[in-house]
């Protein structure tokens, strides 16, 4: 696999993007970008959400604590800003 153009969990390189196939590597750089709708979980993780004009969804990265490694990128059916 061709290395990828920001900081990521081993989680996200092997599991997610199989997972949530989808998802384009630029989607994920928009988001990382606009890094809109923030949230933090209560293990630390943070949550944004991005829309996708494309795909006409939201989507949502997981970011690790740290705010820059993404964890998760998906689409995320329930979200409503």
């Amino acid at each position: 696999m061709a290395e990828l153009p920001f900081k990521y969990h081993y989680y996200y390189r092997r599991i997610a993007r199989r997972k949530h196939y989808r998802v384009k590597i630029e989607w994920v750089i928009q988001a990382l970008e606009e890094r809109t709708h923030r949230q933090v979980q209560n293990d630390g993780r943070i949550r944004y959400w991005s829309y996708i004009e494309e795909a006409n969804k939201w989507l949502r990265l997981v970011l690790l604590e740290d705010d820059e490694t993404v964890y998760n990128a998906f689409f995320d059916k329930g979200f409503n800003p």
